[in-house]
């Protein structure tokens, strides 16, 4: 009788210790997630602060674009670790190549997206 007892007190053990390795897991992932978030968010901010420099406002769409490739390299980097954290703790049986490329092209659609609002905005040329 005492061995079904412990028996039953170690399924209920391991069973909660899973339940709690679930919870940590996933408290990881949303705080992965929240850490890719928040650094997508200082990235594009830099971005148009970059955006809105002066100095800009003569540059054609490539010179534009050189330059916004050069700007915020820490917040790039972050953005990117961050990313690829995330999306390595949410899929873990992808290749790290692939995340990679995927946080890269991320960064690059930052970029684009941000060129592109560049040439819309920009005053006629006379």
């Amino acid at each position: 009788m005492r061995m079904l007892s412990v028996g039953a007190a170690l399924v209920m053990m391991t069973s909660a210790a899973m339940t709690c390795s679930a919870l940590a897991d996933d408290d990881d992932a949303r705080s992965a997630q929240k850490l890719a978030r928040q650094g997508r968010d200082d990235y594009w901010h830099c971005l148009a602060r970059e955006y809105s420099r002066d100095s800009n406002q003569g540059l054609s769409e490539q010179d534009f674009g050189r330059s916004v490739a050069g700007a915020c390299p820490s917040e790039r980097q972050y953005y990117r670790v961050a990313l690829l954290d995330y999306l390595t703790m949410q899929y873990p049986n992808i290749d790290a190549g692939a995340h990679l490329a995927t946080a890269n092209r991320a960064v690059e659609a930052a970029q684009k997206d941000i060129v592109t609002a560049f040439v819309k905005h920009r005053p006629p040329t006379k």
